[in-house]
């Protein structure tokens, strides 16, 4: 927990001025029993009827006025300046959790699920920013409520001291035992929340497919035991808790009771003025009731270590992938070359890529075939350095792409993903993303290209048709032509289609294939694909299996020689498109 404060240092003024303010409503509240004891002895003394006595008693009355509305305003102002604090304090480190997780590179982020790093960012952070929200309020008006109003209470009967030095203490060793206890169950219920956010999530994301398979009683009965599994976690993990609260009650009543019991005898023995004694009982009110705010505090900060470590787990996570020492700003061509490179992922055994070498020339049209599973993917997510190779090197415009600055490689490799994503917008808004300064023209052009311009056109709102989230308001074919045009935008040195027309028709394809030839023929094209039809009219063609290169040739040259190219060919020739007869590697 300490070592996030460093992220409140630009909310320091208000995290000062907080406990300050605090302190004198702590200041001015404690002299409020004092003054009220005043009038009640006057009254006692000679029944406050005398001129005398009714100027001191107003006086006095005036005085107490004055007191609560002082200790008011301090009080309003200390939680107006620790909210400044608190809020800012949290969405500083949400920031800084989102910084970092924009510079993970793939393999940081399969450390971390999507629901785990959403609860980390919500939940976890929410649950830090109330504990500094509270230590900034509470650890000195407690402690010096506490420690003050016991004083006075002494100082006025020394007696009482007698039940607090049993109460307390008591109170003290029941936190110290069972506070290491509630951590660990808080932990286990974090780890649960992110379970339970990975079931919604996945439920919600794909819920056209739960529809369609009529599975909603299966995912219900999925939600229910996830939920029911969530609950437990919570009750375990608060059963001490509530536990704790009734046992702190007895201790502080039993407390009370014996308090009043010794300060009636001291009033029969008139040893205690009855004034005297409503001041003491208003403090022994104030001393266990901001003891048990201290105890509160110390249990909230207790389970706010668990979402701290969960926090800190992210903030502290290095990036697999830097470019710390990186000196090369610019990319000559789109020349791309694999020497003996391998690669396997984090906790793997076996590499998905083994020892494979090939070339391709800057501005070529290049396919890549092979059956599932046979890495065609991995192959590719290597150029831009969304994962580093375990050994060899690539090199693109003849530079290893560890020597580039990563953002100035990525500038220059545009990437369209298997699984297509659009965003929440207007066509032309997730067009940008491409290039934020592109005019509607280049729009345009980029659209036919990639033959999306014509069903755009016939939309009523053409480029300002709003899209739902993840693009579910357009169909799969027309989601990857909008995406390639996307890509397409960024003007790259390098394109990469990863099976990014598998749900066109053949004819589409080849107006793709047919523009990106014609239309940016300076840039170089990588090709994954299911479809011969899609890759026969490349430069070359490079064949995968099982992680190897298998052949690489034109089109004819791999009919004529490549055994494993021409089943495929033939047997898509015959109508069928399942060509996964060369096996492979998850």
């Amino acid at each position: 927990m300490f070592k996030l404060l460093k992220y409140a240092k630009n909310y320091m003024v208000p995290a000062i001025l907080s406990p300050l303010f605090m302190i004198g409503e702590v200041v001015l509240e404690l002299m409020i029993p004092l003054v009220m004891a005043d009038i009640v002895n006057l009254v006692q003394a000679d029944g406050g009827m005398s001129d005398d006595s009714m100027n001191q008693i107003l006086h006095l009355g005036l005085k107490m006025l004055l007191l609560a509305l002082g200790s008011l305003v301090c009080g309003t102002l200390a939680a107006r300046v620790a909210s400044v604090a608190g809020m800012g304090f949290g969405s500083t480190i949400r920031g800084e959790m989102i910084g970092r997780i924009q510079n993970f590179s793939f393999s940081n982020i399969d450390r971390f699920s999507t629901a785990s790093l959403i609860t980390r960012l919500t939940t976890d952070v929410n649950s830090v920013q109330n504990t500094f929200l509270m230590m900034i309020r509470m650890l000195f008006r407690a402690p010096i409520m506490f420690v003050v109003a016991l004083a006075i209470t002494i100082i006025k009967n020394r007696q009482v001291a007698i039940p607090f030095a049993i109460s307390l203490p008591l109170i003290a060793i029941i936190l110290a035992i069972f506070a290491p206890i509630v951590l660990g169950r808080f932990r286990k219920m974090l780890k649960m929340f992110d379970g339970f956010n990975a079931s919604i999530q996945e439920n919600l994301t794909n819920i056209r497919v739960v529809k369609a398979f009529v599975r909603s009683d299966y995912e219900k009965d999925k939600f229910k035991k996830s939920n029911d599994a969530l609950l437990q976690a919570t009750l375990h993990a608060e059963k001490l808790m509530i536990l704790g609260q009734p046992t702190f009650m007895i201790i502080m009543f039993g407390t009370i009771l014996a308090i009043v019991y010794i300060a009636a005898k001291a009033i029969s023995a008139e040893t205690l003025r009855i004034g005297d004694f409503s001041a003491i009982f208003t403090y022994i009110m104030q001393i266990l009731i901001n003891f048990l705010m201290v105890v509160l505090l110390i249990a909230q900060f207790f389970m706010s270590q668990a979402s701290a470590k969960r926090i800190l787990e992210v903030i502290d996570e290095v990036p697999d992938i830097r470019d710390d020492d990186a000196v090369n700003t610019e990319v000559k061509d789109g020349s791309i070359e694999f020497k003996n490179v391998s690669f396997k992922y984090d906790g793997a055994q076996n590499p998905v890529i083994k020892n494979s070498s090939f070339k391709i020339e800057s501005g070529e049209m290049v396919g890549i075939i092979g059956a599932t599973g046979s890495a065609k993917t991995s192959l590719v997510q290597l150029i831009p350095r969304l994962y580093d190779v375990t050994d060899g090197e690539i090199l693109v415009g003849g530079v290893n792409v560890k020597d580039y600055k990563i953002h100035t490689l990525r500038e220059e490799v545009s990437m369209v993903l298997q699984k297509n994503v659009l965003f929440s917008g207007t066509i032309a808004e997730n067009l940008r993303w491409g290039n934020k300064n592109a005019t509607d023209e280049e729009l345009v052009e980029a659209c036919k290209i990639a033959d999306a311009h014509s069903f755009i056109s016939s939309f009523p709102d053409g480029y300002n048709t709003e899209l739902t989230q993840g693009g579910s308001n357009v169909s799969g074919g027309q989601k990857q032509r909008l995406c390639i045009a996307r890509a397409i935008l960024k003007k790259p040195k390098i394109l990469i289609l990863d099976d990014s027309t598998s749900a066109v028709d053949t004819f589409t394809d080849s107006k793709i294939r047919k523009g990106l030839r014609e239309c940016i023929p300076a840039t170089t094209k990588v090709i994954i694909a299911q479809r011969i039809s899609s890759v026969e009219d490349c430069d070359k063609i490079i064949i995968l299996e099982n992680g190897g290169i298998n052949d690489i040739g034109t089109h004819d040259k791999l009919l004529e020689r490549n055994e494993i190219y021409k089943d495929i060919y033939e047997s898509q020739q015959k109508g069928s498109d399942d060509f996964d007869v060369m096996g492979g590697v998850s």
